[in-house]
């Protein structure tokens, strides 16, 4: 991971004592002379970097930005180069420590906890904390716009800006939020049930379910839900088009009974909305009607053009509309704890008191103070008071305002001088409930995390709430989203693909037979359940590169050529008789994102691994970079990916860079650009073998794993908490968290589990304390 250099790196400085210039002159200086000044010194400076050029000796020891590389590839041993002299243990101990002694000016016993810029809450953030408040399912991905992203992760400080027209969006947002948790008329008391798109079965085959309905195909589906009461029924279809990737003709005609009634047909073809409603009333019996979805397919894709699926989310049955049984909301439920409001205005007025006072607390992340809950009990009064408005309008508008807030929409942290760079302070009870709930939970604290800070009892508990949040159903938003960032699986869907070119297929529906785009779901499960396994039951991280297992469904299994898996759900598959898999560098989802649309890129899977793997990123590219099909057309007809990359470094520009890079990626070549094993390219056996920056040679695929996840394992252990506590944190990894990632680095050797990594940076200084910033 790249480090930053603050401004206030700067004010660091000042003269050297005589202590400390015996100690470079006797202890360091001679280290750099033998293993380093050969290239980088008296002369000679390999790329670009010398290190006697200097004027002034002590603001030489001082420059934090000269001595990071230094550094860094010292503690990676990229440096010096595999066939030069290497430091020995003791030696590189040394040279590591005293840089960050005397020139980071960093104290293992103080670490600086650094700061954080104040953010809002990401799109994600902010679904999920309406949920745990509201109950309602906000679309937040359609609703506003795409949060930037800084290192890699979403959630950074530095990037999460609002703008005048996002503020706007939010104004809006809450008026939807509020409505949908606490409908208005006819609506607000009817009963709702859901019915998941799976539970839609064909009753001649049972495995076709409401999951993939092809255009191709004639098909029923059914199901008979629980009516509980006779009467008229408002019924939504909520579905997708998926399937093709560019626009076709296809159409087909979709019809949706339920009972004896039609509620409604549409003609279907190519849409790419996220969700498509169908919707209409009903008469509904008591019992079990049946629903039916009938799809036929009425014009077929022009040639070259991809087939089309429907695929349904869920039913929404709201009824019956009559009003004569009646049940609140799950939003209503959430606010109104003690029911209806009763009495006169002085009670209702006690009562709305009481609900903001509990949804306030909960939704600001800490107690709020008298005059904020009579402000929004004023509102509540106003609006009550209006011709034609109730009580619950009142409640309706004060949460409303609630949501606009900025101590809703900011994550906001007391610092008691801000602006003073030498102060540090421990995070209140409060502000770390927050940063725990939003680090496992992806949302606001729940009752119990603020009670114990209440009652300042959360630092005693740390271990007991993180296993307790860890058990909890909402941690699986952390798998998601992390995994989806940090291996990138949330990109899988969206990457552009060319199966057809890709597979060497001409027709475009013959390669969605060999291909089928639910296969890219199904790649991104796989490496998020594998995660979640290796998280729960406290495996060895390692095993996230080299482990002999994963998890499959059928179709999955059958495009990785493993037999033995059967139906749509995920089973853990023992790997030994498939050494070329395991681990996520095996997975699909890794070996899409980090291919281009028509082939595999060695350039991108190598940087990948560097940065997310093994945390020594490469420079950036020289500008004017040829492609690499312009490099290699003297090659002449389909040359190998490692001929081809082989006259692409043969400039002096590009060899440094890409001996770091490349070895990794042809070592990944046995891999399509789709993820399929293979064993030769253009008819030509691939050879995947290659040798590390830093020495060690492989063979294949399932050497390269070995040497990552035992040679390199310091570096992947470095990453990984780098990239952990980056998220955790909400800011990138700077020089000055290098005493924090030793420590964790060393709970790693003693205990290298994933939950182990968890309690660390959650005990760790940047977790627990912030200080100023100029």
């Amino acid at each position: 991971m790249r480090l930053l250099i603050t401004a206030s790196c700067l004010l660091l400085i000042a003269p050297l004592a005589a202590d400390d210039l015996a100690e470079y002159y006797e202890e360091i200086k001679p280290l750099l002379e033998h293993y380093c000044y050969g290239c980088h010194a008296e002369g000679s400076s390999k790329g670009g970097f010398s290190m006697d050029e200097f004027s002034d000796l002590s603001t030489h020891l001082n420059d934090i930005k000269h001595w990071m590389p230094i550094w860094q590839d010292v503690r990676s041993q990229i440096m010096p180069p595999s066939d030069e002299d290497q430091l020995m243990d003791e030696e590189k101990r040394k040279l590591l420590s005293w840089i960050q002694r005397k020139v980071f000016k960093l104290d293992p016993r103080y670490p600086d906890p650094g700061r954080v810029t104040i953010r809002r809450l990401n799109r994600t953030e902010y679904r999920n904390a309406v949920y745990d408040l509201l109950g309602v399912e906000f679309n937040t991905t359609e609703f506003f716009p795409p949060d930037d992203t800084g290192y890699g992760f979403d959630n950074i400080g530095d990037v999460l800006s609002i703008s005048p027209l996002l503020m706007e969006k939010y104004v809006a947002a809450a008026e939807e939020v509020v409505l949908e948790a606490l409908p208005k008329g006819k609506n607000a008391q009817v009963p709702v049930r859901m019915i998941a798109g799976q539970n839609f079965r064909d009753p001649g085959n049972p495995r076709d379910n409401g999951l993939w309905l092809p255009f191709r195909k004639e098909v029923e589906l059914r199901t008979a839900p629980e009516i509980k009461w006779d009467g008229k029924y408002d019924v939504t279809v909520e579905y997708q088009i998926r399937g093709a990737i560019e626009a076709t003709d296809q159409e087909a005609q979709l019809t949706v009974t339920c009972a004896k009634d039609t509620l409604g047909e549409e003609t279907l073809g190519w849409d790419q909305r996220e969700v498509i409603e169908l919707r209409g009333v009903v008469n509904l019996k008591k019992g079990r009607p049946l629903f039916r979805v009938q799809l036929k397919p009425t014009k077929p894709p022009t040639e070259g053009q991809e087939e089309q699926a429907m695929t349904i989310r869920r039913v929404i049955i709201r009824g019956p509309l009559d009003g004569k049984h009646k049940e609140y909301s799950k939003g209503h439920r959430m606010i109104f704890v003690e029911g209806e409001p009763k009495g006169d205005a002085k009670q209702r007025e006690a009562y709305a008191r009481r609900i903001m006072r509990s949804f306030v607390s909960r939704a600001f992340r800490r107690p709020i103070g008298p005059q904020t809950v009579e402000r929004l009990v004023d509102i509540v009064k106003d609006i009550e008071s209006r011709p034609g408005k109730n009580f619950e309008d009142g409640i309706r508008e004060a949460i409303a305002t609630c949501l606009c807030s900025p101590r809703f929409l900011f994550r906001i942290e007391i610092q008691p001088e801000p602006d003073n760079p030498g102060k540090v302070v421990w995070l209140d009870e409060y502000a770390l409930a927050s940063r725990l709930s939003f680090f496992l939970w992806g949302s606001v604290p729940d009752d119990e995390l603020l009670s114990l800070a209440y009652n300042k009892s959360l630092r005693n508990n740390l271990r007991a709430q993180v296993n307790r949040m860890l058990a909890d159903p909402r941690s699986k938003r952390f798998v998601e989203n992390f995994v989806g960032q940090w291996l990138q699986t949330r990109d899988v869907t969206t990457t552009p693909l060319a199966p057809h070119v890709i597979l060497g297929v001409d027709d475009r529906r013959d390669a969605a037979e060999l291909f089928d785009v639910r296969l890219l779901d199904d790649m991104s499960k796989e490496t998020e359940l594998f995660f979640d396994h290796v998280l729960r039951n406290n495996r060895p991280v390692e095993e996230l590169i080299s482990a002999r297992y994963t998890f499959l469904n059928e179709r999955l299994a059958n495009f990785y050529g493993i037999s033995g898996v059967e139906g749509e759900k995920f089973v853990p598959v023992n790997l030994e008789k498939h050494p070329e898999r395991g681990g996520v560098l095996t997975h699909g989802s890794y070996l899409i994102v980090s291919s281009n649309p028509t082939r595999t890129s060695p350039v991108k899977r190598g940087l990948f691994v560097l940065d997310n793997l093994l945390g020594t990123p490469a420079p950036p590219p020289p500008p004017n970079t040829p492609q690499l099909e312009e490099v290699a057309k003297d090659l002449g007809p389909n040359p190998t990916m490692r001929q081809m990359m082989e006259v692409h470094r043969d400039s002096a520009d590009c060899r440094g860079c890409h001996a770091r890079m490349d070895p990794i990626g042809l070592g990944l070549e046995n891999f399509d650009a789709l993820g399929r094993y293979r064993t030769k390219e253009h008819g030509k056996t691939i050879n995947a073998a290659g040798e590390l920056l830093t020495g060690e040679t492989f063979g294949d695929v399932a050497s390269l794993k070995t040497i990552l996840a035992q040679s390199r394992k310091e570096d992947f252990y470095r990453c990984l908490s780098e990239k952990l506590l980056t998220y955790a944190i909400g800011r990138g990894v700077e020089y000055y968290d290098a005493t924090t990632i030793d420590l964790l680095m060393g709970r790693l050797q003693k205990n290298p589990t994933l939950q182990e990594l968890i309690f660390g940076i959650i005990e760790s200084a940047p977790f627990q304390q912030r200080r100023g910033s100029r």
